[in-house]
């Protein structure tokens, strides 16, 4: 029974609905998926109690069906609250503390008919793509188990390269749906920013830049979550109007423009191998029709840098900062939370206006090379998965990195201005490790770039190669 967990979403939920397999049996083979290959990978933490998920499997079979996620088992990341669950946030100053109420996505996708049945593991507070904590431990890379599995959606991305979950929630600033999803061969969605909503609390006009978005081992289940996902709340001023995508996905490539940054006219250093990889993918888009064309860095990567890091720090510290103010929270921080808390509150009001000017300034620019392109693509990372002990890498093809997440620096053109992102599996290295496609465009067309990518998994070769963990 365990095999059918390699089936898409799309497809066990049509079997759930047509009454040729119960909630039950799913459930039961998820488990029995879980208790295999968990322990190895440690992806999936505070797991509910197999009875109670029987049981409201039950509940789920006997019942009318709830929506597009009936019966379908799902695992919330450690940043977000279910109801009845530890959140955590992989913090030892969160640890243990339950959740009394779901968070507006977990409340859209439990309305939807999916059963949660625990969480998915997350660095601290999500803050690096390197998916380790003091609560939890690490989560390995289910292709090597030595190796990161990147973040801070690393959990989400190892339990749906393995079968545990056929679709999952994440939640991206900085990568965090785009770089753990080219890590483990897997899709990853970072939607316009506004798109899928925050909770209604706290500044809600400020800080645009981090959004929750699905992945997924297909971009038809992408579309699947997103739908359950998105859409505005009347609490919420600055959510997108609503849309549905999975009706929408087939579409002629042919004749449709993709741009490849590359790196950046080597502003970014990139490993051995990692551009040799990504490049030889882009042949696939020519092979849709698509004319595919190089593109000559848009803008200094430097200014958005500059940018970036003032407004993630000015973001974290205004997020983090009342830890950082009680001695007994503050000694649970790692060094990058403070590094990032002090930083943010060191800033001038005018330095944070120079950083929105120059992300004014890109996203002018980029508007200008959405005029022509359909679509612009750059590696998911600048590494490739490094060794799961690490905190981060210190250096990249003889670069030194100045900061915890300086490493990551190519997923900070998409970050910054909220653009939509599909991250696609792009092939693996000498070393037999994954690696991923950033395909991004112009604000607000999410459905052109899910478009593209439910051409291109129909054409790539390898995105089907899973891990063997047994």
């Amino acid at each position: 029974m365990t095999e059918l967990l390699d089936r898409d979403a799309v497809e066990i939920a049509a079997l759930i609905a047509g009454g040729h397999l119960s909630a039950r049996e799913l459930m039961q083979a998820t488990l029995e998926r879980i208790a295999q290959v968990n322990p190895q990978v440690n992806a999936i933490v505070s797991l509910r109690d197999a009875e109670d998920l029987l049981a409201e499997a039950d509940a789920a079979d006997r019942g009318p069906r709830k929506g597009a996620l009936h019966g379908l088992p799902v695992a919330i990341k450690d940043l977000a609250d279910v109801r009845g669950l530890p959140t955590s946030m992989g913090s030892p100053a969160f640890a243990g503390q339950i959740a009394q109420a779901d968070d507006l996505m977990v409340a859209r996708m439990r309305a939807a008919g999916a059963i949660i049945i625990g969480k998915t593991n997350t660095p601290e507070f999500g803050l690096g793509s390197h998916t380790f904590n003091p609560v939890f431990g690490p989560t390995r890379n289910p292709y090597d188990l030595s190796r990161s599995a990147g973040g801070s959606s690393g959990g989400a991305a190892v339990a749906l390269a393995t079968g545990m979950l056929c679709i999952a929630d994440g939640s991206d600033m900085m990568g965090s749906l785009r770089n753990p999803a080219g890590w483990a061969n897997v899709y990853g969605f970072r939607p316009s920013w506004g798109r899928v909503p925050a909770d209604p609390e706290g500044d809600m006009f400020l800080h645009q830049l981090s959004t929750s978005g699905p992945m997924a081992r297909s971009v038809r289940d992408i579309a699947l979550l997103l739908d359950v996902q998105s859409g505005p709340d009347p609490r919420l001023p600055l959510a997108m109007a609503a849309e549905r995508f999975s009706d929408r996905l087939d579409a002629d490539m042919r004749g449709r423009r993709i741009g490849w940054l590359g790196d950046w006219g080597g502003a970014l250093p990139m490993e051995p191998g990692v551009m040799e990889t990504c490049h030889a993918a882009m042949a696939g888009f020519a092979d849709l029709g698509c004319v595919v064309e190089d593109v000559a860095p848009p803008f200094d990567a430097e200014l958005t840098w500059e940018s970036w890091i003032a407004l993630r720090s000015w973001a974290v510290a205004a997020g983090l900062g009342p830890l950082a103010d009680q001695p007994t929270t503050r000694d649970a921080l790692k060094p990058e939370a403070l590094w990032e808390i002090e930083r943010g509150r060191s800033l001038s009001a005018m330095a944070v206006q120079r950083a929105s000017e120059i992300r004014s300034d890109w996203f002018r620019a980029a508007a200008g090379l959405f005029a022509r392109f359909d679509a612009l693509v750059l590696p998911t990372a600048q590494v490739w998965p490094f060794p799961v002990e690490w905190r981060w890498p210190q250096e990249v093809a003889g670069v030194q990195m100045d900061t915890y997440h300086r490493w990551m620096q190519v997923v900070v053109p998409v970050s910054l201005i909220g653009l939509p992102c599909l991250a696609v599996p792009a092939g693996f290295g000498e070393a037999g490790l994954p690696m991923g496609l950033q395909v991004f465009g112009r604000r607000g067309n999410d459905a052109g770039i899910l478009q593209l990518g439910q051409a291109w998994q129909r054409t790539a070769i390898g995105t089907d190669d899973r891990p063997k963990v047994a």
